[in-house]
């Protein structure tokens, strides 16, 4: 871990036009010059990660040389597809809709998932919406990372129910088809064009584990991957991104009923998180951090520990594939 003394609430802010400009020019670098590419495919969400990575690939490679693909399926929030294309009409890029619905129905990705559903909850159909989250009271309790299942019927009706590990497993895996889907297409546009797939990942996905091997981890170029959402936040409003996106509660927009991306992984609000993860990374003492953030050091060794626990049981999913690579 690195080493610093340093530690208060403004150490993560950012010169956003120059971390702007050296963003614009090593990406610009990555897509002509190392991977000889002629242009980027981008998928856009309506979130600000996607928002704030589409305004930087407009100045570093160019608006008409920029594939911005809209992904929807049939859970899809409506209001995603609105706001993504609304800030890809701010940046003068015109949008490609490719609905994945059709591609998921033929995978059974719908059906394995609700397989596992009707365990619990014998009485769902598609007429329900459902949602997996975490409990987030991390900062007052030692809980594990142990997922429920909500289901919300027509009426409004919520019930909800405790998932055991084949359950969440079956339900993942099968919900993981859809960021493998978007990824299978973003490469079909890039390899039709001769285009680079740039990522949209942060510093939180990536690090934390917070994403889907080979369905959104799938990129040539990651910008952003370096920052903290906080700071991508930064770059959002330096670069105007559309006030809904950045007043948007940061979703996986992956399950038919809303949850919060806090509410499905991270158990923390991010402009929290950040910082005590800084702290963490930086091997402040919980005692410091706690201090300068108004918690106590037990509340700051809990979020430690999580996030240690996260990085460590994440770790197959940044592994890269294993093998004998010399000659024999």
């Amino acid at each position: 871990m690195n080493k610093t003394t340093e530690f208060h609430r403004e150490i993560l802010n950012l010169d956003p036009a120059k971390e702007v400009a050296r963003i614009v020019e090593r990406l610009r670098h990555d897509i002509f010059e190392v991977l000889k590419r002629k242009g980027g495919v981008l998928g856009v969400s309506g979130g600000v990660d996607s928002a704030v990575v589409l305004a930087i690939a407009v100045q570093a490679i160019g608006a008409n040389r920029l594939v911005a693909l809209l992904l929807p399926e049939r859970e899809s929030s409506p209001e995603s597809l609105l706001l993504g294309r609304e800030v890809c009409h701010q940046f003068g890029v015109t949008p490609l809709v490719e609905d994945v619905t059709e591609p998921l129905y033929g995978f059974g990705s719908y059906r394995r998932r609700d397989q596992a559903v009707r365990e619990l909850f014998p009485e769902y159909d598609s007429s329900y919406r459902l949602k997996i989250t975490l409990p987030t009271d991390l900062l007052d309790s030692d809980t594990l990372n142990v997922y429920r299942l909500t289901i919300v019927s027509p009426e409004g009706e919520e019930k909800s129910e405790r998932l055991r590990p084949s359950q969440l497993r079956q339900i993942i895996a099968a919900t993981n088809f859809k960021q493998r889907t978007r990824a299978a297409m973003l490469y079909y546009h890039a390899e039709l064009r001769d285009f680079a797939v740039i990522g949209t990942p942060q510093k939180n996905e990536h690090d934390q584990g917070f994403f889907v091997k080979y369905g959104d981890s799938a990129m040539d170029v990651q910008p952003i991957g370096h920052l903290y959402k906080t700071q991508v936040y930064q770059l959002a409003d330096f670069l105007q991104i559309p006030t809904a996106i950045r007043q948007r509660p940061p979703t996986s927009d992956t399950y038919s009923a809303a949850s919060t991306q806090e509410e499905f992984f991270f158990r923390l609000p991010f402009a929290l998180m950040d910082l005590i993860w800084y702290g963490l990374v930086h091997n402040i003492p919980a005692e410091v951090v706690a201090k300068e953030l108004e918690l106590t050091a037990e509340q700051v060794n809990r979020v430690y520990a999580d996030l240690q626990r996260k990085q460590r049981t994440t770790n197959y999913l940044r592994t890269p594939p294993l093998g004998l690579f010399d000659e024999a």
